[in-house]
């Protein structure tokens, strides 16, 4: 559906006057305290054909910024969408601005990775921006994200559960986009629009209750507003307050990480002792693991007393319980592949390098390589995942040892046994890569040639 600026009444067109002025003075007041930055920048603006993207073109327009126009043509409402795409076309080609297009077959996308329509969308979208950034050289990407738009995110997230930080509204700055509409209500941007007789495309889709934040937007906001007519703006200062908490939440949480969590080896290991001396552990958890898609809160507060061993999964990481800490880490399949290791180095699939060297070379006490007498060796040597049974002779100590004695003692987690590789001649072990060597492949004043095997 196709709107023009609405209400041509003489005395109503004067009223709102003041409205455009004011909206097109707070809006350049607010680039030029808030969002300096984008001072001669490029810039691409998302625009759907609505009256909050449209308006928002208008104001950049109006206000003497490089900007060029991507529009998103999902093909979910037959003829609307390509009217909504002729109709920007349109626009950019009236302005003379440069518009990017593109089309998606968003519900077999939907059916295919099962997700919503709305998800999917807004994957198809974001992924298409940030192409067109990077092969295009734009610096920013701007969307229309309103005042209300942050109502509703708050009023979605209130409803289903969350933390302090999941009702801080829609951030004004996210990266790359910029959201420079935040600070202006539905209500204004309508005012402006007629004002301006700036022109929309109305979505079908947007009267429909299909949609939690549709109900929201029709039901409940309206209520809120009739209840306070100062709401917006008793709103705004909430999410001011609750931002500044935010922030400062974000700090303690930083200054506690350093005391009570170590980064090993891609692992981010919390040390129990400390954190259970906090009156407010979990709270540190919610704030330091939510980045990782954990959503079984009860159960990681839980896993803090529970037995050796026990995990929680998220879709890509896992949280293992060992002795007096909490392992974060990616989860990996156990991988058992061998791969042959050649004095040439050709297999890439094995992170070593091999290379001959002189005595001088030799440097002790460096756990990422090992130095090798190259006639105690048979090539090509064997790189695997170590097995029950497994012993070596380890360098400087009598005897043999099982590797699953050598990992209890050395007190190894369970993802640390699962990442432990070897690297053997033929059935015996060289060395438990990155840990320890075996004394009878080591240098000696007979050795002719000295190989180092350096973990990359």
């Amino acid at each position: 559906m196709f709107v023009e600026g609405k209400g041509d009444a003489g005395s109503f067109n004067r009223e709102l006057k003041s409205v455009h002025l004011a909206m097109l003075s707070e809006f350049q007041n607010h680039i030029s305290q808030n969002l300096s930055f984008l001072k001669g920048k490029k810039l691409l603006i998302a625009v759907s054909g609505g009256i909050d993207s449209m308006v928002l073109l208008h104001l950049f327009r109006q206000s003497d910024f490089n900007i060029s126009v991507a529009h998103c043509n999902f093909k979910l409402r037959g003829s609307e969408s390509e009217g909504d795409e002729v109709f920007v076309e349109s626009v950019c080609n009236r302005y003379h601005i440069k518009l990017f297009v593109n089309h998606f077959d968003t519900k077999k996308y939907a059916d295919l990775y099962k997700l919503s329509i709305q998800v999917a969308a807004r994957q198809l979208r974001y992924n298409w921006f940030n192409e067109i950034l990077e092969n295009e050289g734009f610096d920013y990407l701007l969307t229309a994200h309103h005042l209300d738009d942050s109502i509703e995110t708050f009023l979605i997230n209130f409803s289903r559960g969350t933390g302090l930080e999941g009702l801080t509204g829609i951030p004004q700055q996210n990266g790359k986009i910029i959201r420079p509409l935040l600070s202006f209500s539905r209500e204004y941007i309508e005012s402006y629009a007629q004002e301006n007789v700036v022109q929309w495309r109305e979505d079908s889709s947007n009267a429909s209750d299909k949609y939690l934040r549709n109900k929201l937007r029709h039901n409940v906001i309206p209520i809120l507003k009739e209840l306070n007519s100062g709401f917006s703006d008793s709103f705004q200062q909430t999410l001011k307050n609750l931002q500044q908490a935010q922030s400062m939440v974000d700090d303690a949480s930083r200054i506690v990480y350093r005391k009570v969590v170590e980064d090993v080896d891609y692992q981010k290991r919390i040390n129990l002792t400390e954190l259970l001396i906090l009156p407010n552990y979990q709270a540190y958890l919610y704030q330091w693991l939510k980045p990782f898609g954990f959503t079984a809160w009860n159960d990681i507060y839980d896993l803090v007393h529970a037995q050796s061993g026990k995990q929680i999964f998220s879709d890509q990481y896992r949280l293992l319980k060992d002795r007096n800490e909490l392992i974060l880490a990616e989860k990996s399949e156990a991988e058992s592949e061998t791969f042959l290791v050649y004095q040439d180095n050709t297999n890439l699939n094995v992170p070593l390098k091999l290379k001959v060297c002189n005595k001088g070379d030799i440097t002790l006490d460096q756990k990422d390589c090992i130095f090798v007498d190259k006639d105690t060796l048979k090539f090509p040597l064997v790189f695997r995942k170590w097995q029950e049974g497994d012993y070596f002779y380890p360098s400087g100590m009598l005897g043999k040892k099982k590797v699953s004695k050598y990992f209890k003692d050395e007190k190894f987690s369970l993802i640390d046994k699962e990442n432990a590789r070897l690297l053997c001649s033929e059935n015996e072990v060289v060395w438990i890569v990155g840990k320890r060597a075996d004394r009878r492949f080591s240098v000696n004043k007979t050795t002719q040639t000295i190989i180092k095997i350096q973990l990359k």
